[in-house]
């Protein structure tokens, strides 16, 4: 009796989350749905000693926008309802002071998601600087320009921190496929990966200057060797300005100094704990440690900046509740050490805080709305 009560909960849960997917779909204009109040989950789970906390999921402008009384009497007083706007494909996540920005591939757009101002933003929707198909992004550490992946126009798209678009790097006779990019930390080199396709030798990274927009260096072919790449998808800057490069085809990590000189690599095909299924999205933080995302094991896994394994967090699960993900694709860690991570089915941006920081400290301090 006891387990079938479990199972007919489980299921009125995920049904409650399909009609919460549709909703967004197909309803322009309405509030925030209702979201179930669960525990959050920490990690690693008792008895370990706990090394960070889910904290909230970002979804929709209410979640970051201020509703204030104003706003709310207006809305009384003409009997129109608040326009409710939210994420249908995300792919990729970039963070800088608190500022959340997400790659929509579908609504072709980046949302901002800007905590501390309370603002919602969306980036690349009218020309010049119009979006096809944003994928991965970077931020410039310096001065917070956007560099935006367009995977269909086959270009970088930059903007300003406040999205408006600058310039664009690179075309389609250099670049096939670019699907993620990184920056120096002086922000002077962009670094592009081109996952190429199953008809092209072009699976490499390509190497720009981001001042000039010209292309300096061509980094690896394709191929299982050391420095090699098998279908690429993301990059990201560790210390000393080493980047990593998930390359996916090979299931593996592969490390770079700053001039493209191949270092180590990590990870093999597997389901074991440090093994990759199907890697994806990967970011470091101002540690040095790696996070790397694994869209069949629905979780992320936490590496050293050699490549040792730590911990991992989340699971594959049937509902978007936290810490659970169906397909799992981007990852950003904050200048604080908050993890956002991106789940493209449950429509969602989740964020994790480390234990030794306490939810209202940061730039991107977590203080509810109606507070």
């Amino acid at each position: 009796m006891l387990s079938w009560i479990c199972h007919e909960l489980a299921a009125r849960r995920r049904v409650f989350v399909s009609l919460l997917s549709l909703q967004v779909l197909f309803l322009g204009c309405s509030s925030t749905p209702e979201r179930p109040q669960l525990e959050a989950p920490i990690y690693p789970p008792p008895p370990a000693e706990p090394r960070f906390i889910f904290e909230r999921t970002l979804i929709y402008n209410d979640d970051v926008e201020e509703y204030t009384a104003a706003m709310r009497f207006k809305q009384f007083a003409l009997g129109a309802s608040r326009k409710l706007k939210g994420l249908v494909k995300p792919f990729d996540v970039a963070v800088r002071r608190g500022r959340v920005y997400v790659s929509d591939s579908v609504q072709r757009t980046v949302f901002l998601f800007d905590i501390p101002g309370k603002r919602f933003v969306e980036i690349g929707t009218r020309e010049p600087g119009m979006l096809a198909k944003p994928l991965g992004m970077d931020i410039d550490p310096e001065i917070g320009d956007l560099y935006v992946c367009d995977i269909t126009a086959r270009r970088i798209m930059v903007y300003d921190s406040e999205g408006r678009f600058l310039r664009a790097i690179g075309d389609k006779n250099q670049l096939r496929r670019p699907a993620d990019v990184a920056l120096s930390s002086d922000g002077r080199r962009l670094y592009v990966v081109d996952t190429g396709g199953v008809d092209t030798q072009e699976h490499h990274v390509v190497v720009y200057d981001t001042r000039s927009g010209e292309r300096l260096q061509i980094i690896g072919r394709r191929g299982t060797a050391p420095g090699e790449f098998n279908l690429p998808l993301q990059i990201t800057r560790g210390k000393d300005d080493r980047f990593y490069v998930v390359d996916g085809g090979n299931f593996r990590v592969q490390a770079f100094d700053a001039h493209g000189k191949y270092l180590f690599s990590f990870g093999s095909i597997g389901r074991m704990p440090g093994q990759f299924a199907r890697p994806k999205g990967i970011a470091a933080d101002p540690a040095g440690r790696l996070y790397v995302v694994d869209t069949a094991f629905g979780n992320f896994q936490i590496f050293d900046p050699e490549g040792r394994l730590l911990m991992h967090i989340g699971e594959r699960g049937n509902a978007g509740f936290p810490g659970k993900y169906m397909l799992p694709a981007g990852i950003d860690v904050d200048e604080d050490g908050r993890i956002y991570v991106v789940d493209q089915f449950f429509r969602k941006v989740d964020v994790f805080r480390p234990i030794g920081l306490r939810a209202d400290e940061g730039y991107a301090a977590y203080v509810p709305l109606d507070q």
